[in-house]
């Protein structure tokens, strides 16, 4: 029986493409992103340092297995470690020429930081001796050795980094230096020294002296650290899957810490943060790679490295530029310049903002890397969801207080409460709602979960490929690094700038597009969207879909938004929303309170001019453009105080009665409250146990057929108007809450006579259309009979979700909704979120249904699911006419749409 197969050299990609078929995907699942990557650069004939990689399937039996490594797993490392040394001349272990090894996790995706490394494996009281010997650098070789017992100690055995960190603060404040590097050979063999000491203090027993036991160790710790809370935070805020587990490479160590012909960086092939098409990224001279994302160095621009080794720069650009071509993408390298010798560790495709996404995407086609097609698939909708983050109003943040500058890694603006750890800012951020901006020296993986519940992101420390910098542009996090005029005091808990003191708890606002720190808090405005390259995205985006993308909008103001969004119709006006206008409430409430026809006459004939001019500017703004206007919709009751308002505000005035001062203070008193106990009265009359399901929509435009009438004469009046004025309108009017067909063609007979009526008097024939509201499951049950006498389906996804789970949606997304999500009851919430095999059916069957009986039915959606990605994908495949969503959600809608058209293609 042939032995599984656990162990792939980066040699051999052929052999892993034979184990999991040819497609890419299916190798970075097996070897993880990095060991993929790896293997596919040696492929190419790029300096790679020999290594193998331990398969995902490994990683996953072992965490099946209760942490037993796979039978057969370790033979498997054995040999590829002899390959190893028989290609490098080196032996694991051995006393002359030492062969040292790094240990690094490598998922599927991409989780920076998030899962855990080890470096410099091999070294022990031997083979330090063996390497001083050789290299005449006893310097280089002790910072190695400290290196990889803090690494040792922290990643594999649990010790926290503090007493390691404070070991080294204490040499450098002894020796008088500042930075790691002044450090002497001597200064560094005592930190090892002390290092071991933690070790044996916190372990009961002493730092391993055999290599194959680090490895072992080590490659384990990478299993487990898959499972860690760090990691899975990120990947459920990714939305990566829990079961894919990590590959963990096994690399042969080439050594940035040398001397000043050595150096370790980080680049990128185009600007992570605005996508411009230029090599950038940070390096340090005698520094191992994590010293560059830490942040514990401040690092140098990777410009200056074609002054100091241009030969070597030189060939990382080209590297780079072939990288690019390669995976057709942008880039995100590591580096290691041994003895003026450039090694590549790692390439993959690089985080970036949702600006630099869109940007990238573009300029690649143009430059011919890519298509139209792979540009739309490219960008998520979250990503242009981005766009549409406040940003600081221009005026604001000229007059605000500045308090520092740092580097611009991640746009948007944040205001919020400095939390000075990540467990602060997760505290205060979800169980005290606070507004958060979580500010460290640098932030670690282990503070990512206080990184996601922030609004924004400060460090005083670290550079454009900071781990900070690329979580928070993974994020979409603001985000402001490496402002170095910042003092954290992490024990008194305040920061110091500009002669200033912030404490925790105080407010500060961050510009991640400006790199800009202000003192208290900044108003935000609403950004508008005029990027040139998301225009042209979203341009190609409307040639691939085939769903229209409407907009509910209920004044000129939004209407005038979503045609600049992109929106090619109203597909919810609500009208009702109109009356709650201060100018015109009162005049709803006395067409309510009235007791006879004349005063329910005269009070709708005050609100006609009003509604007319609503719509007059509507079918101005949208010129040419359908306006779907849902007539009057809640019930009455909403219109009016809250009855226990009422009784209660009733009760205060009695008691003031009593205690009146004069007569005139009397009559003023019985006034009111005779107009207060004649609105409780009324209140007390529409009250209903269940307003939601009782006198609205259809009903109350039944009950009061003058309140409709009115509506749609204010419509046709409009409509006539525009019309006259030589602008195209398109009317389309929708009767919401039709549970049986019988009370569509009542009402449409009525409104539709009016219509008639209007149109004759004015002169002026309108294209206009009548239609409903599918929001209770009898509509959708019975569609092909209300299809008969509607000429457009609107689907109301709120109050059907509401109706077919039987589920209030204001009370239960405030109690128990959230604990079945949280349990697995329910896979998402049902209002954001399409239900595909509830609702969803209902929906198929109501179109299907409708369109049986009226070939060619407008059918759209007008809920809030109408903005939501999952659900356009849902609506593509039903065979809507259209999405309608709020304004700033259109530019979305249009590219959710079009990826539903390309992958039903795929």
């Amino acid at each position: 029986m042939q032995k599984k197969k656990w162990v792939f050299g980066f040699n051999e990609l052929d052999a892993a493409k034979k184990h999991v078929g040819e497609d890419w995907d299916a190798v970075r699942g097996l070897l993880g992103g990095k060991g993929a990557n790896l293997a596919e650069m040696v492929r190419i004939g790029l300096p790679v340092p020999d290594g193998f990689t331990i398969s995902t399937e490994a990683c996953n039996t072992y965490l099946a297995s209760g942490s037993i490594l796979p039978e057969g797993l370790w033979d498997q490392v054995l040999a590829a470690l002899a390959q190893i040394e028989a290609s490098t001349g080196k032996s694991f272990g051995g006393s002359e020429n030492p062969l040292l090894l790094s240990c690094r996790s490598g998922a599927k995706f991409s989780m920076p930081g998030m899962m855990d490394t080890v470096l410099n494996i091999g070294l022990n009281d031997q083979t330090v001796a063996a390497m001083i010997h050789q290299t005449e650098d006893p310097r280089f070789v002790y910072d190695a050795y400290r290196r990889l017992i803090q690494m040792f100690g922290s990643v594999v055995m649990g010790i926290d980094d503090e007493p390691f960190e404070e070991v080294i603060s204490t040499a450098r404040r002894t020796v008088g230096v500042e930075n790691d590097s002044e450090l002497t050979a001597e200064n560094w063999q005592q930190v090892a020294e002390q290092f071991k000491a933690i070790y044996r203090r916190h372990t009961t027993h002493d730092f391993p002296e055999d290599p194959y036991k680090q490895l072992q160790k080590a490659t384990e710790a990478v299993f487990k650290s898959w499972n860690g809370k760090r990691a899975v935070d990120y990947r459920t805020a990714a939305g990566i899957s829990h079961d894919l587990g990590t590959a963990v490479s096994v690399v042969t160590m080439v050594f940035g810490n040398m001397g000043d012909d050595c150096a370790t960086g980080v680049a990128m092939t185009r600007n992570g943060s605005t996508g411009e098409p230029k090599l950038e990224g940070d390096y340090l001279t005698n520094a191992q790679g994590e010293d560059v994302v830490a942040g514990i160095r401040m690092t140098r621009d990777l410009a200056e490295l074609k002054t100091e080794m241009p030969s070597v720069y030189d060939e990382f650009e080209r590297i780079a530029k072939l990288l690019e071509d390669h995976y057709r993408d942008m880039q995100d390298m590591e580096f290691t310049i041994e003895k003026g010798k450039l090694w590549m560790l790692q390439t993959r495709d690089g985080k970036r903002t949702a600006q630099a996404a869109v940007r990238i995407a573009v300029d690649m086609v143009e430059e011919g890397l890519i298509d139209r097609r792979t540009a739309v698939l490219r960008v998520s909708p979250d990503q242009v969801d981005f766009f549409l983050h406040p940003q600081f109003d221009t005026s604001a943040a000229i007059a605000g207080k500045l308090l520092t500058r740092g580097l611009n890694v991640s746009p948007g603006a944040a205001v919020g409460q400095v939390a000075f750890d990540a467990d602060m800012a997760e505290s205060w951020a979800n169980n005290e709602g606070k507004a958060v901006i979580m500010v460290r020296p640098e932030t670690k993986p282990d503070d990512v979960h206080g990184m996601l519940a922030a609004r924004g992101i400060l460090t005083s420390r670290g550079g454009r490929t900071s781990h900070a910098a690329l979580v928070a542009r993974q994020f979409g996090k603001p985000a402001v690094v490496g402002a170095s005029a910042i003092r954290i005091d992490l024990t008194n808990r305040l920061m110091t700038v500009a002669n200033r003191t912030i404490h925790e708890g105080e407010w500060i606002s961050i510009d991640g597009t400006a790199g800009i720190v202000y003192e208290g808090q900044l108003e935000t405005m609403v950004p508008d969207i005029k990027d040139p390259w998301l225009i042209k995205l979203l341009t190609w985006a409307d040639e691939f879909r085939k769903l229209g993308v409407w907009a509910n909008a209920d004044y000129p103001r939004d209407a005038k938004r979503a045609v600049e969004y992109g929106a090619e119709g109203i597909g919810l006006c609500r009208s009702e929303h109109m009356f709650f206008e201060t100018d015109r409430l009162p005049h709803f409430q006395r067409m309510i309170m009235a007791d006879y026809p004349v005063e329910r006459k005269e009070a709708l004939a005050a609100l006609l001019p009003f509604q007319r001019e609503d719509f007059v500017g509507l079918f101005r703004v949208m010129a040419g453009k359908p306006v779907i206007i849902r007539l009057i919709d809640p019930p009455l009751h909403e219109f009016l105080p809250d009855l226990m308002e009422l009784m209660s505000e009733l009760a205060d005035l009695k008691i003031r009665l009593k205690h009146a001062p004069d007569m005139a203070a009397i009559d003023t008193l019985l006034t009111e409250i005779r107009e207060k106990e004649q609105l409780r009265k009324q209140a007390q009359r529409l009250r209903e146990a269940n307003p939601m399901l009782g006198t609205r929509g259809v009903r109350l435009g039944i009950y009061i057929p003058e309140l409709t009438t009115m509506q749609v004469r204010a419509i046709f009046e409009a409509a006539c108007r525009v019309a006259k004025e030589g602008i195209e309108v398109h009317p389309e009017v929708m009767i919401p809450l039709t549970s049986h067909v019988n009370e569509l063609i009542r009402q449409r007979a009525v409104l539709e006579n009016e219509a008639r009526t209007v149109m004759k008097e004015k002169g002026v024939e309108i294209a206009y259309k009548f239609g409903t509201m599918i929001e209770l499951p009898r509509a959708a049950l019975t569609a092909d009979e209300i299809a008969r006498h509607a000429e457009f389906f609107s689907f109301g996804t709120n109050d059907l979700t509401q109706t077919t789970f039987g589920i209030s949606r204001d009370d239960a997304e405030a109690g128990f909704l959230i604990e079945y999500m949280e349990s697995g009851i329910l896979p998402a919430n049902p209002f954001a979120t399409l239900d595909r095999d509830g609702v969803g059916q209902l929906i198929d069957m109501a179109v299907k249904k409708g369109r049986s009986t009226q070939p060619g039915l407008e059918c759209g959606i007008c809920g809030e699911h109408g903005g939501d990605p999952k659900s356009i994908a849902l609506c593509h495949q039903l065979g809507l006419t259209y999405v309608s969503c709020s304004p700033f959600r259109v530019p979305i809608a249009r590219l959710a749409a079009a990826h539903a058209a390309l992958k039903e293609k795929k």
